[in-house]
């Protein structure tokens, strides 16, 4: 291994299996709290996993009892309270009726969240090259978007959209991950990375939804990037996929 990849790792990952709450904003108006266990750890960063979905770039507070010896602050605390920033998301089979799971790994960024993250739950963040002198991770904004990109991790704006409707179950999950709101509707337009569907559900931005075709076995994990109206007057969701890319060979 590299010195460098030594500096950046610190340490190896420690198997350890604590109980851990995972409290998210996924919206200005919809927070959600999850009892899950870790999967490993180190004092800068952990895995676990999860039944609500979530994507790369978000902020998550992660609340437990961990050993004094792997924290970076709040020593005598019982409880151990640190903000953490998703690098990355894999969605796991789901077997029968069981839940789906997500395996979550995320990096340690401090004691608090910043300001903007008051204000917009939504936004997304990077890390910087190098961790603080603590070993925490400093957290960077996105760059603003350019003609070639929406931002940091969006997908190309100029990806290729095919202007078809296809049927499309929209399912909307509650503070526990149940099925709360369903609706079947059609696509205006579809690409691997996202699609625009005509809906009345009443979603915010940064809201997940798992879409599912009317007439293919394809289903994905989405977030609702925009909401709005069209000129015809039917309100629209535009959604960017979170876990997966949509088929669409043979489409026209």
């Amino acid at each position: 291994m590299k010195k460098d990849e030594i500096s950046q790792r610190k340490r190896e990952r420690l198997g350890l299996s604590l109980p851990v709450q995972v409290y998210c904003r996924e919206s200005l108006d919809f927070e959600w709290k999850e009892m899950t266990r870790l999967v490993d750890i180190t004092p800068f960063g952990a895995g676990l996993t999860l039944t609500h979905p979530t994507e790369q770039g978000r902020l998550l507070q992660l609340t437990m009892n961990l050993p004094r010896q792997l924290r970076c602050y709040d020593h005598l605390e019982p409880q151990y309270k640190v903000w953490a920033l998703v690098r990355h998301v894999k969605q796991l089979p789901q077997e029968g009726k069981t839940p789906q799971r997500f395996v979550v790994g995320v990096a340690f960024v401090g004691k608090r969240a910043p300001a903007s993250y008051e204000t917009d739950p939504t936004k997304r963040y990077d890390i910087a090259a190098s961790p603080t002198e603590s070993g925490m991770w400093l957290l960077i904004e996105p760059p603003p978007p350019t003609k070639s990109r929406v931002n940091l991790w969006d997908t190309p704006r100029y990806e290729t959209r095919y202007t078809i409707q296809v049927g499309v179950k929209i399912e909307v999950f509650d503070d526990h991950g149940n099925i709360v709101q369903t609706e079947e509707t059609v696509t205006e337009n579809v690409s691997h990375h996202g699609a625009s569907v005509l809906s009345a559900l009443d979603l915010e931005q940064g809201r997940f939804v798992r879409v599912t075709s009317l007439y293919q076995p394809i289903s994905a994990t989405a977030v609702v990037r925009v909401r709005r109206r069209g000129q015809d007057g039917i309100p629209r969701l535009h959604l960017q996929f979170t876990d997966k890319e949509w088929p669409i060979e043979g489409v026209d």
